[in-house]
């Protein structure tokens, strides 16, 4: 393969954030509404920092955004973008036709040697 083949596109980093299960339980946790950055830190047991490196890789990916409240511009506050993930779902979709097609393929295959 070539180098530009192996170029990381956006639907690669969705994957790369989603591969870490304290991301994808930020994620679950935003589903219900936008928290605070502290607020998912106590609620995944992770320290500040440690939350700070796993939302900086969402927000990289697309999949959150971050918005500071009127009254204290020193607080985050994060919500989901449900862009990236239309992406993945499409993906997702077409590996599946693929599996799919290739079983059949299997199945007629397999009727066919009967």
């Amino acid at each position: 393969m070539t180098d530009q083949a192996l170029a990381v596109t956006p639907l690669d980093r969705t994957l790369a954030a989603l591969s870490d299960v304290r991301r994808r339980r930020a994620i679950e946790l935003l589903r219900d509404r936008p928290r605070r950055a502290g607020d998912l830190a106590a609620a995944l047991d992770l320290t500040p920092s440690a939350m700070s490196r796993h939302l900086k890789i969402l927000r990289g990916a697309g999949l959150v955004v971050e918005s500071n409240p009127e009254t204290d511009a020193r607080v985050r506050v994060y919500e989901l973008r449900p862009d990236p993930t239309d992406e993945l779902v499409a993906w997702l979709e077409q590996a599946r036709a693929g599996w799919t097609e290739q079983l059949t393929e299997l199945k007629h295959h397999v009727e066919r040697g009967r």
